[in-house]
């Protein structure tokens, strides 16, 4: 089974590009309001980094600077939060946000764990 990347959608840059666009004229005006550029680019980043890989050794959960792996014998379940939110339930009794999923991706999430998460 090969890993699977779970990311937000890249229509999410829009907004991203938008903001870009609206930040230049203020980044233009002084040298010290340029470092306003750098909100676009870390939303961006943010946007193309941020969500889950699923594999068969497990679930690697990737954040903005760091990422945590989760192997399958650690997992015990997963808790639907407020708003769809999705966490990973450790048998450590741990939670590990899963970024960028939310309760529709469950049928995606079940087909890429290769059934270790069931279904909904």
């Amino acid at each position: 089974m090969a890993v699977a990347r779970m990311r937000m959608n890249r229509t999410a840059l829009l907004p991203v590009v938008l903001l870009a666009l609206c930040v230049v004229p203020a980044a233009a005006a002084t040298p010290w309001m340029a470092l306003l550029l750098l909100l676009p680019v870390l939303a961006a980043a943010w946007v193309l980094r941020v969500g889950a890989d699923v594999g068969e050794d497990g679930v690697t959960v990737r954040s903005l600077v760091g990422s945590r792996h989760v192997p399958w014998d650690r997992v015990a379940g997963l808790r639907v939060g407020g708003r769809g939110r999705l966490w990973l339930v450790t048998t450590a009794h741990t939670q590990v946000r899963l970024p960028a999923l939310r309760a529709r991706d469950l049928p995606r999430l079940s087909t890429a764990s290769g059934g270790r998460i069931p279904a909904p």
